[in-house]
């Protein structure tokens, strides 16, 4: 398998289990994180720490990958199944969504959140 096809994968793991450090292990250092909570990007690690750390206080993510599609040139579209719960449980959101990889030296430089 592809080694950064495996990076997305585990990346995904970690973040369900809310293991910020195991997702941030395979984003560069100057990575640029879409913020779907409140627009824009959140750049480099920190950034992208506090950034989870107040999503996951207000909201109950859970994201899974369906399809990983190699677009060429170290970037990848990955369809994935979403769901969001409020703390208490209530179902929020449960869809599909796209998210597009760039990587730069083995790592995720840039992740954009696309359309269905």
């Amino acid at each position: 398998m592809d080694a950064e096809v495996q990076k997305i994968k585990s990346a995904y793991e970690a973040f369900n289990e809310r293991n910020i450090d195991g997702v941030l292990q395979f984003l560069d250092p100057e990575v640029d994180w879409p913020n779907g909570m409140e627009g824009g990007y959140e750049h480099g690690h920190e950034a992208v720490r506090q950034y989870w750390t107040r999503q996951w206080q207000q909201i109950d993510p859970h994201v899974d990958p369906v399809k990983i599609e190699d677009l060429s040139a170290h970037q990848y579209d990955v369809t994935v199944h979403q769901v969001v719960k409020d703390k208490q449980g209530k179902l929020l959101v449960d869809q599909e969504i796209h998210h597009k990889y760039f990587f730069v030296e083995g790592l995720v430089r840039r992740m954009e959140i696309l359309p269905k």
